[in-house]
């Protein structure tokens, strides 16, 4: 008997090491990567991505099995589980009130326990986002920044789909341009970040490869769609009583303003720098949009 409970004792106790070195050896494995924001425009894109090469993907977000709520830090630790890097995205913009003091010390989390690297997504031109973009830099982990200019999908699957739908776009821009983007470059950007070495340290600024008024935006898609999109100009408070009828914060009007005064009318290598190729021009999305089916009635 007493032979036969100290090989049980034994047993025991190589059992209670083998789980504290799984434990261990769980808690070490950082190949996950924590994608914020990963049901949204770039973040889904970067999920499918990563999920392609093999990577593990955690989503971030309210409705997850693992939850992430930027609004609840009580959320935040669990999210980190397991994370060796992380995107961050912040709803609705990284210049909206509460974002720099929210994604600084979720960063400063994010660092302490143990995430090697973050990618932060930025705006272009946006002031009050570089404070977002210091904290980051200064959290404790590698870090790359993304600054972008608008989204090409912002007209497929946002803010503007039901006006493109509905023949009209009536936004407070007057003639001003814009170098749009495509969230598809930006995700490529971001999965190379994450994954591959010499993006470290670098801010990469992401536009399209020309300017476009919305008056041309409004031409290309209706060469896309084969019916008039127009562009008709509103003022900045006829904008924010629309934003208030579909339930949108009035503060996205304000971020007009950084079309308006000039500040992002021009084009970057962002693009080029991180990925050696050419970014993609709006045509070509448009016509691959309205193929897709997304701007039918």
């Amino acid at each position: 008997m007493t032979t036969n409970s100290q090989n049980a004792g034994n047993r025991n106790s190589i059992q209670t090491a083998e789980g504290a070195q799984t434990a261990r050896a769980a808690q070490d494995d950082r190949s996950m990567v924590l994608v914020v924001g990963g049901t949204g425009k770039t973040g889904r894109r970067v999920a499918d991505r990563l999920a392609a090469r093999g990577r593990t993907v955690r989503i971030g977000s309210r409705a997850a099995d693992v939850p992430f709520d930027w609004n609840d830090e009580t959320t935040w630790e669990a999210a980190l589980e397991g994370v060796g890097a992380a995107y961050l995205t912040y709803y609705p913009d990284l210049a909206f009130p509460g974002a720099v003091e929210s994604v600084g010390a979720f960063a400063r989390l994010a660092a302490r326990r143990g995430v090697a690297k973050l990618v932060l997504l930025s705006g272009r031109g946006e002031e009050a986002a570089e404070a977002g973009e210091k904290v980051v830099m200064e959290a404790g982990a590698r870090w790359t920044v993304v600054r972008c200019a608008w989204f090409d999908q912002n007209f497929s699957e946002s803010f503007f789909l039901d006006p493109v739908r509905a023949g009209e776009l009536a936004l407070p821009v007057g003639d001003a341009v814009e170098p749009f983007v495509d969230a598809d470059d930006i995700a490529d950007v971001v999965v190379a970040a994450l994954t591959e070495d010499g993006h470290d340290g670098e801010v990469y600024e992401l536009t399209g490869p020309r300017l476009l008024s919305y008056a041309d935006v409004a031409a290309e898609l209706s060469r896309a769609t084969g019916r008039e999109v127009r562009f008709v100009p509103v003022s900045v408070e006829e904008y924010r009583a629309v934003l208030a009828r579909e339930g949108l914060p009035g503060d996205f009007a304000e971020l007009f303003s950084m079309i308006l005064d000039g500040r992002n009318a021009h084009t970057a290598d962002g693009v080029r720098r991180a990925l050696g190729r050419e970014p993609r021009d709006f045509a070509d999305f448009a016509r691959e949009a309205a193929a897709a089916g997304v701007w039918e009635v």
